[in-house]
């Protein structure tokens, strides 16, 4: 008995030691959560509304290297995506503001809005908005005035040479639609542009709005219906994260396409013009790196793309049974074969 007893608590010892190390490391909160609690660690925010690719987000995290952020020392990135859900939007922004990052970076006129709704203190940092000024994200672009700075695509006067490249490849079309998204509260301007530029191309457009994947399939056989030669797709969030299934659409139909962004014809679209994303989100990470040095975004003058490039996809072109001008090819900054 004496011995019974003497044994026991050591038994007991023998037992709990293990699990008080299981519930440590239960406990134990993750190697980006320490970090993000050490003094001196930046706490990055990346918000998509819609599947962007790991190609552009990695651009800026490129960036923010190479200005000597590495993450999970210095840096912490909080990466959240709508999923094409875009009323999640404000529920991810409530999440994030609630952590308290340093700054966010967004990309598109609705994130933006919804970011500025949802706080007048975090710093934002846009990767393209077509119309900052005009939406009223900024004051101006030199000066901001508030918490909000970035990059401006300015894309919306580039609608009149979208239309007059799709005229460029097929001279004899006479009728373009438009693609927008119903909800996309920029793409009016595009339109406005549109039936302002079509005329002096002896064109005329028409406005096809979607709200949603499921409504691609109908609008393009609307198109057909209509007899149009040629689809603008406009940059939006949803209508990019579906590049590849407009693409595919678009050759069912036979359909020229033009879009803005290279990223387009890399998947199936005929051609596209307009600035890099690529280079905007390796731009932001500057914006991140001054704002995290004590830089004011109102202080801090919103970019207007300097290069602009054009984008032919010669494989698309050869299933539309279609032969690119060679002085278009010439000015092409890149030709996929």
């Amino acid at each position: 008995m004496d011995t019974a007893h003497r044994w026991l608590p050591r038994r007991l010892v023998l037992m709990l030691v293990p699990l008080t190390f299981l519930v440590l490391l239960t406990a134990a909160p993750s190697p980006s959560i320490v970090a993000a609690q050490r003094p001196g660690v930046a706490r990055v925010a990346f918000v998509e509304g819609a599947n962007l690719g790991s190609h552009l987000w990695q651009a800026t995290r490129d960036g923010l290297r190479d200005l000597g952020y590495v993450e999970g020392q210095n840096l912490v990135i909080e990466f959240r995506s709508a999923a094409g859900k875009f009323d999640r939007i404000p529920d991810l922004l409530a999440e994030l503001i609630r952590l308290r990052v340093d700054v966010i970076v967004i990309i598109g006129d609705p994130l933006v809005l919804a970011a500025k709704q949802a706080t007048s203190t975090v710093p934002i940092v846009m990767v393209g908005a077509g119309d900052p000024v005009g939406r009223g994200f900024v004051a101006s672009l030199a000066r901001p005035g508030g918490n909000i700075t970035g990059i401006s695509n300015l894309v919306v006067p580039l609608t009149g040479k979208w239309l007059e490249l799709a005229k460029e490849v097929t001279p004899g079309i006479s009728r373009v639609a438009i693609l927008r998204n119903g909800g996309n509260p920029t793409h009016p301007l595009f339109w406005a542009e549109a039936q302002t530029s079509a005329p002096g191309l002896a064109l005329s457009v028409s406005s096809v709005e979607v709200r949603g994947p499921a409504d691609l399939e109908r609008a393009f056989a609307s198109m057909a219906q209509e007899r149009v030669g040629a689809v603008v797709v406009l940059a939006d969030p949803m209508l990019g994260a579906h590049r590849a299934r407009l693409a595919e659409l678009s050759l069912k139909h036979r359909l020229v396409s033009v879009a803005p962004f290279r990223e387009n014809p890399e998947n199936g679209a005929l051609m596209s013009y307009g600035p890099s994303l690529r280079a905007n989100f390796r731009r932001a990470a500057t914006y991140v790196d001054r704002i995290l040095k004590g830089a004011k975004p109102a202080d801090l003058p919103v970019e207007q793309p300097t290069r602009f490039e054009l984008v032919v996809n010669l494989k698309t072109a050869k299933a539309l049974g279609l032969t690119i001008p060679p002085s278009l090819l010439l000015r092409a900054d890149q030709v996929i074969e």
